[in-house]
């Protein structure tokens, strides 16, 4: 049976710690059948350099497969130039034999579960960025890609086990009480359309982005943690 596990965001290797053999000792009776899912700023993808190709092959040789959402940091352009596969019902790049990139808008049929995907947020620190270097406009979402969320959403009745971001809706930033500290943007206002306007339901949300661990109903937002779902 495979397995399924969530944490929150690993910002290339700055973060990487908390899956560590110590940290996470469960993966070593894990294979490359079960997974590990980073919710968002992933950073594997950045200048193209040695630093990619370390922290690749360094997930790449887990014991588990490695599955994530774009953050906002991300190469994005970088990113999209690898080829587009199908894994599971649903678009994903594919980086290396066991690290794969959930594209944004997807669906997911695993063990039975249904997972729909949606990369992407809004920097905090753009003003400290440099386009095209350390910061990318694609890290908001396209037209396009919002329609292909809700087209494959409606092939499911708005209707999945779990939802997995990097952001979240400002539903979500309202009940964990973060809502004061960030500004909306067409991200978060488009997640609320699809819970307001399209009732979407869901089992658990999972979201990263706000480098804090907090458990409020169906909301999970993920930073050290790691859960099985």
């Amino acid at each position: 049976m495979t397995r399924i596990f969530i944490t929150g965001d690993t910002h290339a290797d700055i973060d990487w710690e908390k899956i560590n053999t110590r940290n996470f000792p469960l993966q070593k009776e894990l294979t490359k059948d079960d997974y590990l899912i980073i919710a968002g700023d992933f950073g594997g993808v950045w200048d193209g350099g040695r630093s990619d190709d370390f922290i690749l092959n360094t997930y790449n040789d887990r014991n588990f497969t490695t599955l994530f959402v774009d953050g906002n940091h991300e190469n994005h352009s970088l990113l999209n130039e690898y080829p587009v596969e199908e894994f599971h019902g649903g678009k994903v790049h594919r980086l290396r034999d066991s690290v794969y990139h959930l594209m944004r808008g997807q669906i997911y049929e695993i063990e039975g579960k249904t997972l729909f995907t949606f990369g992407g947020a809004k920097s905090h620190d753009k003003i400290f960025r440099k386009e095209g270097i350390s910061w990318w406009p694609e890290e908001l979402p396209s037209d396009n890609e919002l329609l292909e969320a809700e087209t494959n959403l409606g092939r499911y009745d708005y209707k999945v086990n779990y939802v997995i971001s990097h952001d979240c809706p400002r539903k979500a930033l309202a009940e964990l009480l973060l809502m004061s500290r960030y500004n909306e943007n067409r991200l978060n206002l488009f997640f609320d359309h699809l819970i307001y306007d399209q009732g979407l339901q869901f089992d658990r949300w999972y979201f990263g982005h706000y480098h804090e661990d907090l458990v409020i109903d169906k909301w999970h937002l993920m930073y050290n943690c790691i859960e099985e779902i």
